[in-house]
């Protein structure tokens, strides 16, 4: 049985408090105290709710574009000069109602033809798995003023990933598992395939594709517009999971979602190509066994003739880099990573150089670095430097000759330098890594960068303190212009009762050290004894040490603080920390096993490094991955952990998906 007894005061945080014998009549209610965190405050209003930057998206290097409300109320789609702030008005409301319409349309998405002479607009969308994906597309023409729904007689909001074709007179898109071209004057539409189901899917992929490979829109565009590469799924055979609604109904109801749980039967998946103007798809065979690989990324090699494949085998141990030619449907291999854990496909492959070479990323010699290949594979050179982790590529500007990063900055004596990240960039020729965040600069620091990266929007944020943004000139990091300081929500944090919280490492049973934060209630008597609870993750997919605004989570502990407990979390091996590949896939068949592990020796060395803690009452907590961590820790180390809180795990290997559960 767990020890729940040493957490009862967590009923005191759920507002489970002994009512009032008698409340006098037409009592006020007491007054607020806005020193103290409660989850009304959290979650049910908007004393913490953060400023965004609000600068849309990058249209060229010195603007960005973006949705602006108008003096009527309407939304118009206006330019704005990073510079300056002064805005420009490119399409208004009138402009986007459709004829006839009371109101403009809502526009969730949109995207520009080339010349900026077409709009094309996404509104009315649907959820297909995790995101809107599925709505109705229609196109402006700016000159014109012509506004137009695509489809045709298609039903509302069964279109997905309308993509402009390259010189911008056609649309391409799915409906319904079939792939379609639609001339953006004449409306003429050319279906490009026929055979589309629920088991047979084209131009986009099930549930587990989505995923954990994160593909969504599967088709892409050739660069002379002449042809139409995608992927085709075969579901047939994969195994419906029941999802039970008890809530919307009276009586109950289930829905089926194919789900191939780990060792299961996956989709078969193709990769083909397809004249733009209609006929027969060509498919290449990259496996004997299709349901066994995965073709996890594909595009066009900078060349209307060859397309590139990252094709993985279902362990995920190696990942074959592809180039397939069109005119002859063969396939020949330039790259090939391996590892005895496991590979990832990279979305950092680049074409430059007149084609002659591509960007790439690998772990291969232990850290995450950016290399240079050849077309035909015979020269791979790294060109970041070793002992550093290339944690996100943000931009790789084959113009200028640099790739962008954010990484861990270098480490430094003294200071825990895992637990932040800036800025970097690397010539493509390897010859030089510079820093580009100001060495002074506290915190975690994420960008925006303009094409070419002349400017940057630049956010930044620390441990309990919330984000700030800026416009900054590249490379000299010089502030052009502040877009939000958040000077409310800092404000109010700055009010409430905070306790010390700092970072600190805690050592593994083999002496490992851990990266790790504590946060103490306000205002401790470090005479006294306190219960912790310790926030887990745990595996290869997130960490939860941070140097950053941690948002309504931080609120929660930091409530928790308030109610006297002191809250703590630890990434332990297997977290996707900087700390190199060995680090991150020791957990490699120890799922679990090397995670639960770290948390329990973290929570002694905790206990025994500092007299305030209660080691009698040490709980722990996770959501998904830590949800499965919390039960591995509980069932694995009873005489460390009394209680845990665990939210959506994992509780055993086999009921998880195959793309990620296997790798």
């Amino acid at each position: 049985m767990f020890r729940t007894r040493a957490f009862s005061a967590l009923f005191l945080v759920l507002g489970v408090v002994p009512a009032r014998a008698q409340a006098p009549e037409a009592q006020a209610p007491p007054a607020l105290d806005s020193s103290l965190v409660t989850l009304e405050r959290i979650f049910a209003g908007r004393d913490f709710a953060s400023e965004g930057a609000g600068v849309g998206r990058w249209m060229d290097a010195t603007h960005t574009g973006g949705l602006a409300r108008n003096a009527a109320g309407g939304r118009d789609l206006v330019r704005t000069d990073v510079a300056t702030g002064r805005t420009e008005t490119l399409v208004t409301a009138a402009q986007l109602t459709p004829a006839g319409a009371a109101a403009p349309l809502a526009v969730e998405d949109y995207a520009w033809s080339d010349d900026n002479r077409t709009l094309l607009v996404f509104t009315n969308s649907q959820r297909v798995w995790r995101a809107n994906t599925r709505g109705d597309y229609w196109v402006l023409d700016v000159r014109s003023g012509r506004l137009r729904q695509l489809g045709g007689d298609a039903p509302p909001s069964t279109l997905m990933f309308a993509t402009f074709s390259p010189d911008g007179t056609r649309v391409a898109y799915v409906r319904q598992h079939n792939l379609y071209v639609e001339d953006v004057t004449s409306g003429a539409i050319t279906a490009l395939t026929t055979d589309g189901s629920e088991t047979t899917i084209n131009g986009t992929f099930d549930w587990v594709y989505e995923e954990e490979f994160g593909l969504r829109n599967g088709f892409r565009w050739s660069p002379d517009g002449a042809q139409v590469a995608y992927w085709r799924l075969d579901a047939s055979g994969v195994r419906d999971f029941l999802l039970v609604n008890n809530t919307d109904s009276l009586y109950s109801y289930t829905t089926p979602v194919q789900y191939p749980k780990a060792g299961e039967t996956n989709s078969a998946a193709r990769v083909g190509v397809v004249a733009a103007a209609g006929g027969p798809t060509r498919w290449f065979t990259l496996s004997d066994d299709e349901r066994n690989h995965y073709p996890a990324r594909m595009d066009w090699a900078a060349s209307s003739t060859e397309l590139v494949i990252q094709h993985l085998d279902r362990p995920q141990q190696r990942n074959e880099v592809l180039l397939a030619d069109t005119r002859t449907m063969t396939t020949r291999p330039v790259l090939v990573e391996t590892d005895s854990a496991w590979t990832d496909a990279v979305d950092d492959l680049v074409w430059f150089d007149d084609g002659r070479r591509f960007t790439w990323l690998s772990d291969r010699d232990g850290w995450q670095r950016a290399y240079v290949v050849s077309r035909d594979g015979s020269d791979v050179r790294a060109v970041t430097p070793a002992g550093l982790d290339v944690l996100s590529v943000l931009q790789i500007d084959t113009d200028g000759g640099w790739i962008y990063f954010r990484a861990a900055p270098m480490p430094a004596p003294g200071r825990m330098t895992n637990v932040r990240r800036v800025l970097y960039r690397t010539r493509l020729d390897g010859t030089e890594t510079e820093r580009l965040t100001p060495d002074d600069a506290p915190g975690s620091h994420s960008y925006t960068l303009s094409p070419g990266a002349r400017y940057a929007v630049h956010s930044w944020s620390g441990f309990g303190s919330p984000s700030q943004a800026e416009v900054v000139r590249l490379p000299r990091h010089e502030t052009v212009r502040t877009l939000t300081t958040n000077s409310r929500l800092r404000a109010r944090v700055g009010g409430l009762q905070r306790g010390r919280a700092f970072f600190t490492q805690l050592p593994a049973d083999d002496g490992t050290l851990l990266d790790a934060y504590v946060m103490l209630p306000p205002g401790m008597d470090s005479t006294r004894t306190y219960p912790v609870l310790m926030h887990v993750y745990g595996e290869p997919a997130s960490t939860t040490v941070n140097d950053s605004w941690g948002g309504s989570g931080y609120l929660w502990h930091l409530m928790l603080t308030q109610q006297g407990y002191i809250v703590a979390s630890v990434d332990g091996r297997g977290t996707p920390s900087p700390r190199g590949r060995e680090w991150r896939k020791s957990v490699y068949g120890r799922v679990g096993v090397q995670a639960s592990a770290d948390q329990a020796a973290a929570a002694r060395a905790l206990a025994a490094r500092y007299p305030f803690v209660d080691a009698a009452r040490v709980g722990i907590w996770g959501r998904s991955g830590g949800g499965s961590q919390t039960l591995n820790s509980l069932f694995r180390f009873p005489d460390v952990f009394a209680l845990g809180m665990s939210v959506a795990p994992v509780p055993d290997q086999r009921l998880y998906d195959t793309i990620y559960q296997e790798r």
